[in-house]
């Protein structure tokens, strides 16, 4: 479905932006640690009330870039920081009633995943050009 047409049906978006410490995103997570986390994770998303049309789980910070604003021109510099101590390390795409339903998954989410340090949820607002 085009991101428009989603748009046009659901109640609201909202994106909720997983981070979590340096020391935690940089931890080595034993296969079975990994397992335990995403079985919790699998549990709160199949229970959700609303719809999740997206979410996705980030490679590590040491494969990202970012683009910072030079003098003249963007720059790349390596790796995924813009001002943060902290890192971003995935997101959930959610369709929800309200706010506080959005905050209620958030919550969940939380609760399932002892290493998240925060769940950062933003409204989505999203326009194409000429559409």
């Amino acid at each position: 479905m085009r991101f428009r047409q989603l748009l046009e049906k659901c109640d609201m978006l909202y994106a909720i932006l997983c981070y979590t410490s340096d020391e935690l995103a940089n931890a080595e997570w034993t296969p079975g640690q990994d397992d335990q986390v995403m079985a919790r994770l699998n549990r709160v998303t199949s229970e959700f009330e609303g719809d999740i049309p997206c979410m996705a789980r980030l490679l590590p910070t040491t494969s990202a870039v970012s683009i910072k604003k030079g003098k003249t021109e963007a720059v790349v510099v390596d790796g995924p920081f813009i001002e943060s101590k902290e890192h971003f390390v995935g997101f959930y795409l959610v369709e929800c009633t309200s706010l506080d339903q959005a905050i209620g998954f958030a919550r969940d989410l939380m609760a399932a995943n002892p290493w998240g340090s925060g769940y950062e949820i933003r409204p989505v607002l999203a326009a194409k050009q000429g559409t």
